[in-house]
């Protein structure tokens, strides 16, 4: 059975109806992701999707909305000190967990809607 998993297509997170707008500022303007088109038949669903690198992210609404507080994406950057300062500088607390992991230094926040998001640099 090995070989069955060949890698990830994406990781949806959840948000509520109508952020389009404060997504899009999130994920696009603050961490720089490329929002790429929804195919027709899922555009009236709502919420939008957002790729950088390899990392691709759908955000999909969900009523009622709960944020995901413990599950969450990781996402692989270059540099991980300048994003931490980009991310408080905006209003975000983030909160480090360098050691943990042996080899990767990391960091934890939240995004908008309430839902972690965590950032590693190898």
């Amino acid at each position: 059975m090995s070989g069955l998993i060949q890698g990830f297509d994406h990781v949806q997170v959840a948000i509520p109806a109508g952020a389009e707008d404060v997504a899009r500022a999130f994920y696009g303007s603050l961490l720089g992701m490329t929002e790429q088109p929804k195919p027709a038949a899922l555009a009236g669903r709502g919420g939008c999707w957002f790729s950088a690198g390899s990392a691709v992210l759908h955000l999909g609404v969900e009523e009622p909305f709960s944020p995901a507080r413990k599950a969450h994406p990781a996402f692989l950057v270059g540099e991980l000190d300048s994003l931490e300062g980009r991310l408080s500088a905006a209003g975000y607390d983030c909160v480090r967990s360098d050691g943990e992991i042996p080899g990767v230094r990391r960091f934890h926040t939240f995004d908008p809607f309430g839902n972690r998001i965590e950032f590693q640099q190898a």
